[in-house]
């Protein structure tokens, strides 16, 4: 029995649909999911031209790992392996990348749902479109709470 496990990065390189699901894939998975984000043309009625992705890399590697690790225990999933991209995107080009290894397809499917939409809500990458007229503007979004230590 092989052991899961979650594997998160943010990258500047394109992303590689093969080698993600591939290197996600274990020994005693029947099912593996890829959801893939893309740029698309068309935002609250706008052309969009690119997308450019920022994020605190350690942070939300951190945050995407905490995720798939939440997901994996709660429907028992092998390998998650997530990816963000960051830097400039075109109309097309993937952002995001979450692949999703399990023994059965309905966990694959449950646990790659809650990844998507908690890096929505909890990862700290922010997104400025790019419009076709040549300007530019920051998309409004869930903005992290920020977790505080005291020390007394």
């Amino acid at each position: 029995m092989s052991v899961s496990r979650s594997v998160c990065r943010v990258t500047r390189e394109p992303l590689d649909a093969a080698a993600i699901l591939r290197d996600c894939v274990g020994p005693s998975d029947g099912a593996a999911l890829l959801f893939w984000g893309v740029v698309r043309e068309e935002h609250a009625g706008r052309r969009v031209a690119s997308l450019e992705y920022e994020a605190y890399a350690e942070m939300a590697e951190l945050k995407m790992r905490e995720i798939a690790d939440e997901a994996r225990e709660r429907w028992g999933t092998g390998d998650i392996h997530v990816v963000h991209r960051v830097g400039l995107l075109e109309v097309g080009d993937a952002s995001v990348a979450i692949a999703v290894a399990s023994p059965h397809r309905a966990e694959a499917y449950e646990a790659s749902r809650y990844v998507v939409e908690e890096l929505k809500r909890r990862v700290p990458v922010w997104k400025r479109e790019g419009y076709v007229e040549g300007d530019r503007q920051w998309v409004p979004g869930h903005t992290p709470e920020v977790e505080a230590t005291v020390e007394g």
